[in-house]
């Protein structure tokens, strides 16, 4: 806690001053421009790993990057998709999964969850991921198990984004687009879903192609 607080105190001494306008002008309204579904991992910063500034963003954190269907589990996660897509208007929705992500760990061991029964209820939201590796990746094992787990979970949640009233009704106005991402925390290399190769390539890579 130590840590934090003088964290706190820094901000307040050495850095709201130097982005004081910028703060003035949140304080009156917001408009990011994305949306970002990313894992409660307390590894993750998605600021620092996309270099935003406060109000370009507007973030959901959950264990998993879980979003219910629409209807299944109308709480925060719902709202705030609604009320970005709806009232912000944001322009982008990115899922962004991770390596290493405990939550895709428990969907592949469910013994080790016995002692966790909200967390076990809550990852019944990335049951279609599980059906899906079963019926389609049982021959995968070990870490190639895990890493396919944590790109297809990216797959079904953007699949149940387009549940969502208000998303599928910018999807069909055409305004609105939808990212899936894959983060590695240990080697900083983001994955991102490729409609037409039907596949997860390295972002850095592609960004080059396209240049």
């Amino acid at each position: 806690m130590e840590k934090v607080l003088k964290g706190l105190l820094r901000f307040q001494k050495e850095v709201f001053g130097k982005k004081k306008k910028l703060f003035t002008s949140l304080s009156k309204q917001q408009n990011p421009s994305v949306l970002f579904v990313t894992c409660s991992d307390s590894r993750i910063d998605p600021s620092l790993l996309m270099q935003t500034d406060p109000g370009d963003i507007f973030i959901i954190r959950n264990a998993g990057n879980l979003i219910p269907t629409y209807g299944a589990a109308i709480g925060g996660s719902t709202a705030t998709i609604e009320y970005g897509v709806s009232v912000l208007q944001v322009k982008d929705i990115i899922v962004c999964g991770h390596m290493d992500c405990g939550a895709m760990k428990g969907l592949l061991h469910p013994e080790k969850l016995q002692d966790l029964p909200a967390v076990k209820a809550w990852l019944q939201h990335a049951e279609t991921t599980v059906r899906i590796m079963k019926d389609h990746s049982a021959h995968l094992k070990g870490d190639e198990l895990f890493a396919a787990t944590i790109r297809e979970n990216v797959l079904v949640q953007l699949d149940h984004l387009r549940t969502h009233p208000a998303v599928a009704t910018r999807l069909r106005r055409g305004d609105l687009r939808l990212h899936g991402w894959v983060y590695s925390i240990g080697t900083g290399e983001v994955w991102v879903y490729d409609e037409k190769k039907k596949d997860f390539v390295d972002l850095s890579k592609k960004r080059r192609k396209t240049r």
